[in-house]
This record gives C-alpha cells, structure tokens and sequence, in this order.
C-alpha cells in the first residue's frame, strides 16, 4: 500500500477492547461440537480434516453414492483453522491467479482457466442444492494500484484478462472513486467474476449438508498415524479409537499430512486480519463504498478488504510471516504488531475512518507451496489421496481438490486429473536453515520491490527456477 509500513503508535488505543478471535466464529450461531470418536470402526472412505477440502469431498462422496460409508474426521471443530479465518473471497482460479497459471504451464492454461470458471458455477449450484446460506454472491472485485508500477501492471492483467474471455475493466482516478475513494490509490482492474461469502457460514453449511445425507463426523479427533495394511484397509490411528477405511482423504490443510514424502511441500505462513466496528451509511458514502464488491491491491505485500453483512470493513493481508522451523501453532495467530500496522494503514486509507475501532483482530496459517497452488496426489496403491497446498486462495478451488481427489480414487483419469498442475508435484522446500534464509530473501526482495517497482536479482532469479513464496 505504501513504501513502507506507517508508524503504528497512534492507531493503538482503537484495537484496546478488539476481541482476539475471528470475526466470523465469533457467533452464536456457531454450532456445537460433535463428540469425538471413542469405538473401533470401519468405513468406506475415510476423511482426514474438516474444513473446505474435507468437507467437499465427503458432501460429493455421499451424494454421488448414497451407499458409501464416510467418516470426516477433524481434530478440532470444522471450520477452526483456514476454513474460518480467510476473507471470504471466492476466485475463480484454480492456480492462485490467471498469470500464475499462463506463467507456469502455459499449453494448459486454458484447460485450467475453463475448469475453474465450471467450478465456480457448480460451487453455486451446489450452494443451492443442499440448501447452504452463506451469503454467497458474485459481485466482482476490484485490484487497486498505489504506485505508477502498479497501474503499469493492472495494464497487462487486463491484456491478459481479455485474452481469456474475462470482461475486466480497467478505472482511472475518477472510475475507481465510484468504486471506493482513498488517497492511496489511483487506479484499478474491475473483475466481474469473482464472488464473496461468508467464511464460516458456508463450513457449517456444508457440515450440515453431509450430516443430512448422512455422512458420520467425529470432532475432536485427531489422526496420529496412517498405516496401509495387506489386507486392502488403511489404518487411522486417533488417541481414542482405529478406523479402518477401504479409501482415504487426506484435506489436512498445512497440518500434519500423515505422509512422510509431503513433508518439505508446503510451509506455514501467518496471515492476519481486522474488522472494524459496525460503519453507519454516512461512514461508507463518506469512502464512496456503496457496493458489495471485494477489494485488493496490487503490491506484493497486498492487502485485502471487504465489507460483512453488518457493514463492517474487514481489512487484512500486508504482513506474511513465516517462523524459523515451520511450527503451526495457535498462539502465533495472535501478533500485536501487526495489528498496530493494518490499524495504521487502515486510517492511511482511509482517513475519513481514522477514529473507527476495531471489534475483532486474529490471524491464521495458510499452506504455501513453491508454484503458488494445490497439488495432489495418491500414495498406498491409489488407496489414499491428498488435495493440499491452496496458498491462500483455495475457497472455491477447495471443491476442484475434492473432486481431484475422488477422481484419484477411483483410478480413471479425468479432465480433471489431466493437466500437470495435478499430475506433478511442487518443487519441495529446502530444509532449514536454508529455507528460512530463502523465505527472508524472498520476502525482503519483494518488499523492495513494491517500494522502487524494480524486480531484483533473487526475484528474477526464482521466476527463472518457477519457484517463489506467497500467502
């Protein structure tokens, strides 16, 4: 947003009383947990995690084949981790981005471009199927430039746009202001396919979906181990019982994958967001915000922001941290400096809200891979699948992960399985401390970039290898 993070000092006293816990969980409607699962039991297709992944696949599983036995199996509640926490953006896109797509598996950009769009209209029509309110609706976003650089490169997303099919719009100075109206910024790239929802609404939707269909779920279950045994079972170990599954879906998000090979896929970076107070009419005329469009910015370090349905703004991204060692852990999700700074350049953006407090302030782990996107794979004969790594852009393509990971196990291959997106893996990580000097670099360069526009030699360097890092 800026060349460098505005002094936070001032802007404290408005996060003094924020709760520490995301906004959209913060809820009565919140539904209670299932119990845990405590007895030996079998089934057909076993379901490792239960946010979006998980609970796609085990939804599409059933509904394809009532007969089928599932169990989703969750070590905490669905929806606590990612599925929760992210801003409700729902891309199209099932490779973080059409030029991240173009860019790395050029002659299949367009099978991937189309697949995405038709994920996107089915994830509708599935909403309305099973009944799922979650606010879903497709009114666009916008990409907004700060910097002449920035604008510079909304050009050629709208270029490429177009080359696709896509009706962007590119908005100068006085276009953008009938969007939003800040100082910060002085262009945009209007994206009409694009679609918002309630994060937390649409995980309890479709955990009540799978339950009306008649899918088990057990909370609180933590799966500590996975064996494949002779017998045509994979064995599920949980501190209380054993499942024995004929298939299994690994949707363990960035935690523990159960599979030693993709161990160095992905890495854990923090995320983190705000909400403010409820904002009067007055307050959002006085920013010229009057629609229902999403909003990010173009710099490396991007922000993202939105309103709810009680018209708060939520206003999140910039800083993407990753810890030395990889560790996930809860009290991580909570860092008051970078609260301090999304406070500060709240009121940046908008100084017409300057004084508006903050009602909730939280963070979460987001899974991100070398390329930018999900991988996903087969392991114990083609018994066991794995959809994982969405880099921080997976709502809508977590429906695509579950389909992928049906089709896997059934051994055909589909258009879906086709492409190399899925059919070959992310370079892997390197271990530490190496990794973690790569991520500093890359995240330092990338910093510099958004503040001078120049693209330096370790950037230049990795677009060459097709590697990066990015939230």
């Amino acid at each position: 947003m800026t060349t460098a993070a505005p002094r936070p000092t001032d802007h404290r006293s408005r996060l003094r009383d924020t709760k520490t816990a995301p906004y959209w969980l913060d809820r009565p409607e919140h539904p209670a947990p299932l119990p845990r699962l405590t007895a030996d039991t079998t089934c057909d297709l076993a379901v490792v995690g239960g946010g979006y992944t998980g609970l796609w696949t085990a939804l599409l599983a059933k509904r394809d084949h009532p007969e089928r036995d599932v169990l989703v199996l969750e070590q905490n509640t669905c929806g606590h981790a990612a599925s929760g926490r992210n801003g409700g953006f729902c891309s199209p896109s099932l490779t973080h981005g059409l030029a991240n797509g173009v860019e790395r598996w050029p002659a299949e950009a367009r099978l991937l471009h189309r697949l995405g769009m038709e994920n996107l209209d089915a994830f509708r029509r599935d909403l309305d199927t099973h009944g799922i309110d979650c606010g879903f609706t497709r009114s666009g976003k916008i990409t907004v430039a700060a910097t002449p650089w920035q604008a510079e490169g909304l050009k050629g997303a709208h270029a490429l746009a177009h080359r696709f099919g896509e009706h962007t719009r590119l908005l100068d100075g006085a276009q953008l202001r009938e969007y939003v109206d800040s100082p910060v910024w002085t262009a945009g790239l209007w994206s009409p396919d694009y679609a918002l929802l309630d994060p937390a609404r649409l995980v309890w939707g479709l955990r009540a979906a799978c339950l009306d269909l008649g899918v088990r779920i057990a909370e609180h279950t933590e799966v500590t181990a996975l064996t494949a045994r002779h017998t045509g079972r994979v064995r599920l170990a949980t501190p209380y019982a054993a499942v024995g599954a004929r298939q299994v879906a690994l949707a363990t998000n960035i935690y523990r994958p159960l599979l030693r090979r993709l161990s160095l896929s992905m890495i854990p970076v923090y995320d983190y967001a705000l909400t403010t107070e409820p904002l009067r009419d007055d307050q959002l005329a006085a920013i010229g915000w009057s629609g229902d469009h999403g909003i990010t910015d173009a710099g490396n370090q991007f922000h993202y922001l939105r309103k709810t349905d009680d018209n708060r703004i939520l206003f999140g991204g910039y800083d993407a941290v990753y810890h030395y060692g990889s560790p996930v852990d809860e009290a991580r999700t909570q860092r008051p400096a970078t609260f301090d700074t999304l406070a500060a350049q709240f009121a940046e953006a908008f100084p017409a809200l300057a004084d508006v407090r903050f009602s909730h302030a939280w963070g979460g782990v987001i899974d991100s891979t070398t390329r930018f996107c999900m991988f996903a794979g087969t392991a114990a004969r083609g018994r066991v699948s794995y959809a994982l790594g969405f880099t921080g852009l997976g709502v809508g393509a977590t429906r695509y992960g579950a389909q992928v990971m049906l089709d896997l196990l059934t051994g055909r291959r589909t258009e879906r399985t086709r492409p190399a997106m899925i059919r070959r893996p992310p370079v892997p990580f390197p271990p530490e401390p190496v990794r973690y000097l790569g991520v500093e670099a890359t995240r330092r360069s990338m910093a510099r970039e958004d503040a001078d526009g120049r693209r330096n030699l370790w950037l230049r360097a990795l677009d060459r290898l097709g590697l990066g890092f990015d939230s």
